[in-house]
C-alpha cells in the first residue's frame, strides 16, 4: 500500500498490522500503556522536528526524528507509518553524504502528520477499555436479537 492511501476503510485497516500489535501487547503486559504513550509523546516530537528540518533545509537535522518514529511505529505494528518514516530516514542519511538540501523529501513529510495522526488515532481507539475488540479469527454474528416471542 502507497503511504498516501488513508482514504477508505479497508485502507485504514491495513495502517497497523494487528495481529502484531496484539503479540506485542501480550509481551508488554502492564507496561503496554505506559510505553504507547510514549510512542505518542516521541511520535509528535519527531514529526515536529520534521517538518521544522524541512522548513529549514536542514537534512541532518531529519535524520534522527525519522529513525526514531521508524523504530517506534515498527514496534507498535504500524507498519505503513514506518514505511514512510524511514524512507524518509534513508532520504535524509542521502542528503547529508550528497551534502544537499531535502527538498525532494518535502511531498513525503506533508504525508507524515496525517498519517501519524490517522495510526495513533487508531492505536488509541484499541486500547480503549471502552471499545469492543475484534476476535482474530472468530467471526462475529449478525442475527443477535434481544428476548424471543
Amino acid at each position: 500500500m502507497d503511504c498516501t492511501e488513508t482514504g477508505s476503510l479497508a485502507e485504514e485497516n491495513t495502517l497497523v498490522n494487528w495481529p502484531e500489535f496484539e503479540a506485542q501487547r501480550a509481551q508488554l503486559g502492564a507496561h503496554f500503556a505506559r510505553i504507547l504513550g510514549y510512542f505518542q509523546e516521541d511520535g509528535i516530537k519527531s514529526v515536529e522536528l520534521i517538518e521544522a528540518a524541512v522548513r529549514d533545509r536542514d537534512s541532518a537535522a531529519l535524520v534522527r526524528p525519522a529513525h526514531t518514529l521508524k523504530g517506534e511505529a515498527a514496534q507498535f505494528g504500524a507498519t505503513v507509518l514506518s514505511e514512510l518514516a524511514e524512507k524518509i530516514e534513508l532520504s535524509a542519511r542521502h542528503f547529508v553524504e550528497a551534502q544537499v538540501t531535502p527538498e525532494e523529501i518535502v511531498p513525503d513529510a506533508a504525508k507524515l502528520r496525517p498519517l501519524f495522526n490517522k495510526t495513533l488515532e487508531q492505536l488509541l481507539r484499541e486500547t480503549n477499555p471502552l471499545v469492543q475488540r475484534r476476535r482474530f479469527g472468530v467471526k462475529e454474528s449478525s442475527n443477535q436479537s434481544f428476548g424471543r416471542l
